[in-house]
């Protein structure tokens, strides 16, 4: 018997389902698992009005994350893994998650643990993968896993699908495109990421630091889209840096500057990130090799080699 943390914070309920499906094979197989669902001291709305939206991107991207409340275990409490259940804002961890990672609470609990990541977002999380990776390393922790679960739908319909969701609430179907969100048998099928770390802890392979997610087809990564996400995380940075000038987050002073950012975005989405995409299709095969060793770097530790598949994904 192994004791589990998994931390998670989730706006829309999601990432709640599927920490569910996560830890039901882990209990199942009498691992003691304690899940600590973060409160900010402030609440994030949802769904989200626009202008309160906007205005979170130059904290997350700082990774100045506002104050949780206290948690509901003493930080010096043990455990043999921690999952750490994540969304992303702005190609950035969200604010909850960072904030944890960032307090004496967090670093204390994750320090010397094996850890394993899950994020369940649009599509584009390799940017705030990289962050947790980097604050999991600062807080003496080890990333031993990484699961990654998105959207299915095509990237340029997800950029209308996913801001309808978030902004109104509503993830059916739109103007024929598909529902919001990870679709619901790929919910159901994280079943076999818990029951593959189950056996994991059994066997005691949490201690030996390497992957115990391998063939399960945890990560998947498009590495165009990585492309992309480089690019746009250097417009943020920038952006941030401007809007944070303007004064601290909530404040009347930063509603002119978040306006222009706003706008910023509708034309990026509408005009930047499209051409992207074509150009890279367009010089695919002169960049084929650069893209495979790209995405073999990005899909580590657990890969997306499916030869585990029948073994523990009941769902197939």
């Amino acid at each position: 018997m192994k004791r589990v943390l998994v931390v998670d914070y989730s706006q829309s309920g999601q990432l709640s389902e599927i920490a569910a499906q996560l830890i039901a094979p882990l209990r199942d197989d009498g691992h003691v698992v304690h899940r600590e669902t973060l409160v900010p001291v402030e609440p994030f709305p949802f769904p989200w009005p626009i202008v309160d939206f906007v205005d979170a991107m130059p904290e997350c991207v700082q990774l100045d994350a506002p104050p949780l409340k206290p948690l509901s275990i003493a930080a010096d409490a043990d455990f043999d893994l921690v999952i750490l259940c994540y969304q992303v804002w702005f190609l950035s961890p969200a604010l909850p998650i960072t904030a944890f990672l960032h307090s004496t609470e967090g670093k204390r609990l994750i320090g010397g643990k094996p850890v394993v990541t899950l994020v369940a977002c649009r599509n584009m999380w390799l940017s705030a993968q990289e962050t947790m990776s980097r604050l999991i390393t600062e807080a003496g922790g080890t990333l031993c896993d990484h699961i990654a679960l998105t959207d299915s739908g095509h990237p340029l319909a997800t950029f209308v699908t996913t801001p309808r969701w978030v902004l109104t609430g509503k993830r059916d179907r739109f103007l024929g495109l598909p529902p919001a969100g990870v679709a619901p048998e790929e919910i159901r099928a994280a079943r076999r990421f818990g029951q593959a770390l189950a056996a994991a802890l059994d066997r005691n392979d949490e201690t030996t630091g390497q992957p115990m997610l391998s063939g399960l087809r945890a990560v998947t990564v498009n590495p165009r889209l990585a492309i992309s996400e480089r690019a746009g995380r250097r417009a943020f940075g920038v952006w941030s840096r401007l809007i944070r000038a303007f004064g601290q987050r909530g404040s009347w002073q930063r509603r002119p500057i978040l306006l222009v950012f706003s706008l910023y975005l509708i034309v990026m989405v509408i005009t930047v990130v499209p051409s992207s995409l074509l150009l890279q299709w367009l010089l695919s095969p002169l960049l084929k090799s650069r893209l495979e060793g790209l995405r073999a770097r990005l899909e580590l530790p657990s890969g997306s080699q499916a030869f585990n598949l029948e073994k523990y994904d009941q769902s197939r």
